[in-house]
């Protein structure tokens, strides 16, 4: 149980995108990797460790072999999760007596969990400083906010498939009528700064509640944010505990905003990948061709969660691509190529479980349903190398709280640090042989 509350205290120290970024570079600062910028000049040294981030809620990690960068095994996974962000102009007066914050909704999202448990506000703030600005975290740490739910007495059909308006039963209550314009002075004392320093925010809410293992034999744990920081966490995990490489790159590789589509600057759809693998190739003196040539001989575990068949609904999934909780790192497919697994990919990920006794099982929704996508495909069209879409089979996924296999943690651990002291050669394409 010791990786699952390594886990959990990781989670509750990434209430935001933002937050697991700073904490998986304090990781790999302790490790020794060094911390490299985009903006000034990369001078990378064999047998070193490296690791960059974009926007503080992107972060790449790499490992420079001694011997030849001939090929990079990256692992990537996201950073952010579905909530409410706090709206720019923040605050909300009703009838004089209540304050509400104005939030949106950020990503695909179950609004139900949110009612009626403690929440409070993290995420980025710009300040301003003698010099110019910087970007600071804030947590306000403590139960600040509750999202009422409308008693039964006064909405009878909740329970027969009401819908839930973003807009009129979403926002939280902050305070009373003398908790007006307070808001942004409880953010600026969270960042150590006069309210009028305050420059810019990016802001969001999140669940108070902390992981708890359940179960009649503790084999199930509840948490937020399992979706996709579970993973995050397993990369890391796996990353600091692989050898270091002779031959070939280690990369960890942790996007945000995977929830709203990746297409943003420090997302999956970017060339953050790509420029860096670029960058890498470029310090260590290899041309292009030599770079092509790695690529083809590379892989990428694209790693998110996956669907559990749900213990009231089990009609919900394929009658055998279906997955369970506790039963192994899930292997994902989809024609449409939503999930990026091929015969080639799932070929080589079997392989690597099958030799280190480690379980695994399939997932592919029903054919009547459409799925999610992830990030392995979105990369791939930026960074093209093999790929196998993973994850942990999960329950109640986008909910503030959410349900999963203690014993799985484990497991993908065990996978991911596996692939990352395996090595590939390629013969010709459709060719290829595991070490």
């Amino acid at each position: 149980m010791e990786n699952v509350k390594n886990l959990f205290s990781f989670i509750e120290n990434s209430p935001t995108a933002f937050h697991a970024c700073a904490n998986l570079c304090k990781a790999l600062e302790d490790s020794g990797r060094i911390r490299l910028t985009e903006g000034e000049k990369w001078e990378l040294k064999p047998g070193h460790g490296y690791f960059v981030t974009r926007n503080m809620s992107s972060v790449i990690a790499f490992d420079i072999p001694e011997g030849e960068a001939d090929s990079f095994r990256m692992i990537a996974a996201h950073s952010d999760s579905p909530a409410f962000k706090v709206k720019e102009n923040a605050e909300l007066s009703v009838r004089g007596k209540y304050t509400q914050l104005n939030v949106e909704k950020y990503g695909g999202m179950l609004f139900a969990p949110w009612f009626d448990r403690p929440l409070s506000v993290a995420g980025r703030v710009v300040v301003r400083t003698d010099k110019g600005m910087e970007a600071r975290l804030v947590d306000v740490d403590r139960d600040l906010l509750v999202i009422p739910n409308v008693a039964i007495h006064m909405n009878r059909e909740v329970n027969d498939g009401f819908k839930y308006n973003a807009q009129t039963d979403m926002m939280p209550l902050f305070g009373d009528e003398t908790a007006k314009d307070g808001f942004r002075k409880l953010i600026a004392d969270s960042a150590g700064v006069p309210e009028e320093d305050i420059l810019g925010c990016d802001l969001f809410l999140y669940p108070r509640i902390k992981g708890c293992v359940i179960g009649h034999e503790g084999e199930y744990m509840l948490c937020p944010r399992l979706d996709d920081l579970e993973c995050a966490f397993a990369g890391l995990t796996a990353f600091l505990a692989a050898k270091r490489p002779e031959k070939g790159v280690n990369m960890l590789c942790v996007f945000d905003n995977e929830e709203v589509g990746s297409g943003t600057k420090q997302g999956a759809d970017s060339t953050f990948l790509c420029d860096v693998v670029k960058r890498i190739s470029i310090s260590l003196g290899r041309g292009e061709e030599e770079l092509c040539r790695a690529l083809a001989a590379s892989f990428m575990l694209s790693a998110d969660n996956a669907h559990a068949v749900h213990p009231n609904h089990p009609e919900k999934t394929d009658a055998e691509n279906c997955t369970f909780m506790n039963e192994g790192i899930v292997i994902k497919f989809n024609a449409n190529q939503r999930y990026t697994t091929d015969a080639v990919s799932a070929a080589f990920f079997h392989k690597l479980l099958a030799d280190k006794g480690i379980p695994c099982q399939h997932f592919a929704n029903r054919s009547d349903v459409a799925g999610g996508g992830t990030l392995g495909n979105i990369s791939g069209s930026h960074v093209s190398i093999n790929t196998v879409d993973i994850g942990l089979a999960q329950l109640a996924m986008h909910s503030p709280c959410e349900t999963a296999g203690t014993k799985d943690v484990d497991h993908m651990i065990g996978g991911m640090t596996a692939f990352y002291d395996s090595r590939v050669a390629l013969g010709r394409d459709g060719e290829f042989f595991l070490d």
